[in-house]
């Protein structure tokens, strides 16, 4: 493991990505892993913190600025700041403002239980310090990770539409046949493997969902473009759209797996 990272200190260790990091962390020999969750006992982080090589923020963005406030008020190691938002250009701003320290932007692109057939791969966006973000991608690769570097706007605008737009043409969708009762008795196989699959992103994770729309600031912009390709249905174009969507199975997708 990274000799400069030995000591890490998970914030928001309770969350199911929190807690999926300290438990991996921890099978890791020779690291040292401590954390700690809501409610924020201000002297215990500051004794943590003295010892701490690397600060992981497993936090939902509305909580960033708080803590990475209240961090730098009480230390004065100044530790690599770390965070996992699924959005990046505003925590970004918020880490390298109220932070001196050194700052590294990470999205992992997977969730708490991971497919076992996907790759764990983690975005990574400078922030300051470019010492630091090569110890922290060396940290995440010898922890068995994938990783390669974004910036912050590439990785909000690849979000919109993977993350953002994928839950609001969804929401919608559903919505649009909901109330009608008539439609029920003419269910098909696919229209319930495409509720099931919706199921706990519409209802368990709506809210975390609803947040990263709201906070991405390529949201709009996504729905503007889908709007686009809908118009072009409700013209009767589905030969445009049809040879346009085939890109996923002719291209890098289909041809060879994710990229």
């Amino acid at each position: 493991m990274t000799k400069e990272i030995r000591n890490i200190f998970i914030i928001g260790n309770k969350g199911a990505m929190g807690s999926f990091f300290e438990n991996r962390f921890k099978e890791i020999k020779g690291l040292i892993v401590d954390g700690m969750d809501q409610p924020i006992d201000k002297e215990l982080m500051r004794s943590k913190l003295k010892e701490s090589n690397l600060i992981l923020l497993c936090v939902p963005i509305g909580a960033v600025e708080q803590l990475v406030s209240l961090i730098a008020e009480i230390t004065t190691k100044f530790p690599i700041l770390v965070d996992i938002c699924s959005v990046k250009v505003n925590p970004m701003k918020l880490m390298l403002k109220r932070y001196p320290g050194p700052v590294v932007g990470t999205h992992p692109l997977f969730g708490p239980n991971p497919d076992k057939d996907f790759p764990l791969k983690i975005a990574m966006v400078r922030g300051r310090g470019d010492r630091e973000f090569d110890l922290v991608k060396s940290f995440f690769k010898e922890g068995g990770f994938g990783t390669f570097e974004c910036t912050a706007e590439e990785h909000d605008y690849a979000m919109a539409y993977i993350q953002g737009l994928n839950f609001v043409t969804t929401l919608s969708y559903f919505a649009s046949c909901a109330g009608d009762e008539s439609l029920l008795r003419f269910l098909t196989p696919s229209f319930k493997r495409r509720i099931e699959s919706a199921h706990k992103m519409l209802t368990q994770d709506s809210n975390l969902f609803q947040t990263l729309f709201e906070s991405n600031p390529y949201s709009h912009e996504a729905v503007k473009r889908f709007r686009s390709y809908l118009n072009l249905a409700s013209a009767g174009d589905l030969e445009i759209l049809i040879e346009r969507a085939w890109w996923w199975w002719n291209g890098k997708y289909g041809g060879g797996g994710v990229p």
